[in-house]
């Protein structure tokens, strides 16, 4: 066969370079091509080369250059494909090489090709990981990493949030996936799982084992990037194992598609169902014509091919592509120049055999060829840094013997509203009926609950702290706010899960029995979710995944209420009144007093008498009319004024005193020196309590209690024994726990919450790192939430038996000023006014006497005494005799 390759290619190549020789002389390129010669690609490749060769000088028969190709075997071995670059740079002295086909070996034949300024141009070699090494390589094909994007848009199309990789330990393999990570990451999906196969299998095991391994995973979504020699036996084993049936994506990349129909008739079969990409290649009359040719050729090229091709794969395509962009470029750069050979090749080591000679054709060559654009069979030809330019890719269905166009994928543009919106790329949003293996066209949900079709194991809490969150008295029916939510939820899936429960027993939480070992057996798999009493936590999160939270957060204070005796302090009779109110109403008292005698004094028998009396009458009248029973006749209008304001005072203050000392006496009063700040808790030593094998003991320990003082209680009537005893000062729990052992211990009022909650996340059902469940469950907590469901089921399991008291509502206060300010401006006001009436009416009446006084040359002092000395008089027309009234002349006015 080998042979044969070489015969047919080397008489082709030269019948063509003698009838061009015949015709004109020409300036000749010598280009080195390195290929598999027993691969199918290279095959095609060869084919593809010597046809574009023909093809492109019989339509410019005018060219001033012509190309000379020198096919070199590389028996797909790296150490050939470096003998054959250095055979050709060495003692051809090419200016370019076309090849290699694999990119372990176009690593090595880079580093040759860049220290002879000689580009190398493979139209094959797609690995990401080769560009940029140096410029002197060309991509003349899509790099693999065009193609993730296309990958992850049809993972994100179906709604999948996790896939598995499986690809080859080679360059070709570990060169895309950086890429395809990112992609999936970008469209939220996580990788699961990496499968890395050896690119030699010495036996099937380890496929056998690998494929196992991934069978009893979770994940149902399967990219698979390798040569088509791998993938042949990556299938065929899958489909042994049962993979390939229903519930099962399997999406292949480029590579695989591209020479699908190469494979043989029983890999065809288990690849059914399959998903793949690949580049669109534009349709034609070119097109068309070009590959029928290319077919012919390849069938007279290889007449004992036994590898069906009933057309052209893409990499015929862009190696046709590649030798005319090479034609154009030589064409353009004209003149071939010689290449600086070695100087004493005999002087150097024998041993250096990597050292050639330096082109000096190559760097025109190479800037023309990234200059070059056209149109080729492939599309557009245009390289981007030295890449050729990406394009749309065709998403394809294996159907029997066939592959399907379902869709096409065309690049977002890179705007932050595109990326993150619900757009995938697809020609119209949308792909087509699609086929799923096991012949199915139910779109799988890309995981299974249990792949082993167990029924999920759900880990309970034996003993919870209230019946009413997980009752398991009945271990054949466990019940529950708790179990019931977690129902409900699993009923309203859009889908059936099997699940069964079973006890573990929460003990001391120094033991193997805390909250925190039974979450972590969902981690060590013996459980495969969590339904409880369980609190999302830091620690616990990081080997665990938690749904949405079903209950409240938070830590909350609950101790016992302490109240003060009845009083019996001496000063209790003042207590109803605050000290501002009581010296307020006390100058008030004086003020009346005073205001009252300094209007009687002049009219009224009753306010007079020696000196001596009057302090007492001041402060007589006032205080009597508290108890409303002062004999003295009021004469003055004025004084009958303010005595009425006063008296109304007095009702009020007398009233509320009244009741304020009643209330004194028969309410109970919250004890003032209760211990709720923890800082003093932990300064005195005390002991507080908390639900056993909880997280709020590390809580507590996290806050500076000592292990000694922190006592763990498993029901809500051990709480209610420990603080009725005062075994322990304060109760710290999760506050839903708070709320109902608040709500059962209320009709005594015996228990009262304290200071504010500490913030914690609330309860949530427990499953493994990654499960696809948590998004799910998520999903339908939040619906059911927003009908209401949620809150119903609340309502049936926690029935609050009492209103929780509250202290603050029932404790006893005294009166305020503030609450009399009003009534003693207005008394105030009123009294004062009067005073200021009176005086200015003495002035008035009695001008003369005050003006004679004022005129008088004595001392101030002395005018005062005078004037204070007849305000004390007697007013004449008030204290007449009864003799002197009925003489008196009538009044003729």
């Amino acid at each position: 066969m080998k042979m044969n390759f070489f015969t047919v290619f080397s008489v082709s190549l030269l019948s063509l370079f003698l009838s061009l020789c015949n015709a004109q002389q020409n300036t000749t390129f010598q280009v080195g091509v390195i290929l598999d010669a027993n691969s199918t690609n290279g095959r095609i490749g060869n084919t593809s080369l010597s046809l574009a060769l023909s093809d492109f000088y019989s339509v410019n028969s005018n060219s001033s250059t012509r190309i000379v190709l020198h096919p070199r075997d590389s028996r797909g071995l790296v150490t050939d494909a470096a003998a054959s670059a250095l055979d050709l740079l060495k003692d051809v002295q090419v200016d370019a090489i076309i090849g290699p086909q694999k990119s372990a070996q176009a690593n090595f034949v880079i580093g040759l090709g860049d220290a002879a300024k000689v580009p190398v141009i493979s139209f094959k070699a797609t690995s990401p990981s080769l560009r940029p090494q140096t410029p002197y390589f060309i991509q003349t094909a899509i790099s693999d990493a065009a193609q993730v994007d296309a990958v992850a848009a049809i993972v994100k199309y179906f709604g999948w949030y996790q896939v598995i990789l499986i690809y080859e330990d080679s360059d070709y393999g570990n060169g895309i996936i950086p890429y395809l990570s990112n992609a999936f990451q970008q469209v939220n999906a996580r990788v699961s799982y990496r499968s890395v196969i050896p690119l030699i299998l010495e036996n099937n095991s380890i496929l056998d084992q690998e494929l196992d391994k991934m069978k009893n995973m979770q994940t149902r979504v399967f990219v698979v990037h390798t040569t088509t020699l791998l993938a042949s036996q990556i299938f065929l084993k899958a489909k042994e194992a049962g993979m390939m049936g229903e519930g099962y994506v399997w999406i292949v990349t480029t590579s695989i598609m591209n020479l699908f129909y190469s494979l043989n008739s029983s890999v065809q079969e288990s690849m059914q169902g399959v998903l793949g990409v690949k580049p669109q290649v534009p349709e034609s009359s070119k097109f068309s014509s070009t590959t029928l040719r290319l077919k012919k050729k390849f069938a007279d090229d290889y007449p004992n091919n036994t590898d069906p091709s009933p057309e052209m794969n893409l990499y015929g395509l862009w190696a046709y592509d590649t030798l005319w962009a090479l034609a154009m470029a030589a064409e353009k750069t004209g003149f071939r120049e010689q290449p600086n050979s070695l100087q004493n090749m005999s002087s150097l080591n024998s041993t250096n055999i990597f050292t050639t000679g330096t082109s000096q054709t190559g760097p025109k060559l190479l800037r023309a060829v990234l200059d070059t654009n056209f149109t080729g069979l492939a599309g557009n030809f245009n390289l981007v840094n030295g890449q050729l330019n990406s394009s749309s890719f065709q998403i394809l269905n294996i159907d029997g013997q066939e592959l399907r166009l379902v869709g096409t994928w065309t690049p977002l543009l890179q705007s932050s509203s595109q990326r993150n919106g619900n757009k995938t790329g697809f020609f119209g949003d949308k792909l087509d009926i699609i086929t799923w293996p096991g012949n199915s066209r139910n779109v799988p949900k890309g995981w299974e609950v249990s792949p082993s079709g167990k029924k999920l194991k759900v880990g309970v809490p034996a003993v919870a702290g209230f019946p009413e969150f997980v009752n398991t008295t009945n271990a054949a029916n466990i019940t529950g706010l708790y179990i019931e939510l977690f129902e409900s939820v699993m009923a309203a899936l859009p889908y059936t899960v099997q699940y069964g429960y079973e006890l573990f027993e929460i003990s001391n939480a120094s033991s193997a029995g805390s909250y925190d070992s039974f979450s972590y057996q969902v981690f060590h798999g013996k459980y495969d979710a969590v339904v409880g009493d369980i609190t999302i936590t830091a620690k616990r999160s990081e080997y665990l995944d938690f749904t949405l939270p079903i209950d409240q957060g938070g830590i909350t204070m609950i101790q016992k209420i302490r109240h003060d005796g009845k009083p019996h302090d001496e000063s209790f009779f003042v207590k109803p009144l605050r000290k501002q109110l009581w010296l307020t109403a006390i100058a008030l008292f004086i003020f009346t007093g005073i205001a009252l005698w300094i209007l009687e004094h002049r009219f009224n028998k009753d306010f007079r008498g020696p000196p001596s009396e009057h302090l007492g009458l001041i402060f007589y009248i006032p205080f009597m009319s508290l108890v409303y029973s002062n004999r003295e006749r009021i004469v003055s209008n004025l004084a009958r004024l303010v005595l009425v304001v006063w008296v109304f005072v007095v009702l009020i203050l007398n009233s509320t005193y009244t009741a304020s000392l009643s209330a004194r006496f028969t309410i109970d009063k919250l004890s003032q020196n209760a211990d709720i700040d923890v800082n003093v808790l932990i300064s005195n030593g005390d002991d507080v309590g908390c639900r056993e094998g909880s997280f709020v003991v590390d809580f507590l320990k996290g806050l500076g209690f000592h292990e000694s003082n922190i006592r763990e209680y498993k029901s809500g009537e051990d709480f209610h024994n420990a603080l009725s005893k005062d075994e322990i000062k304060v109760m710290f729990t999760r506050t839903p726990y708070a709320n109902l052992f608040l709500s059962k211990y209320c009709k005594n009022k015996t228990y009262m919450r304290v200071g504010s909650p500490y913030i914690t996340e609330g309860v949530a059902f427990v499953f493994p790192k990654g499960s696809p469940l948590v998004a799910d469950v998520s999903r339908t907590i939040i619906k059911l939430t927003d009908i209401h469901n949620i809150s119903k089921i609340y309502e049936h399991w926690i029935n609050s038996t009492c209103k929780e008291y509250n202290p603050s509502k029932d404790s006893w206060t005294s009166v305020k000023l503030k609450s009399f300010k009003l009534l003693f401006a207005i008394t105030g006001g009123i009294t004062g006014t009067c005073l200021v009436v009176f005086l200015v009416s003495y002035l008035y009446n009695n001008r003369d006497f005050v003006r004679r006084i004022s005129n008088s040359g004595t001392t101030t002092w002395s005018k005062l005494r005078a004037i204070f000395k007849h305000f004390d008089q007697r007013d004449p027309k008030s204290f007449r005799s009864k003799q002197e009234v009925e003489n008196a002349p009538p009044n003729l006015n």
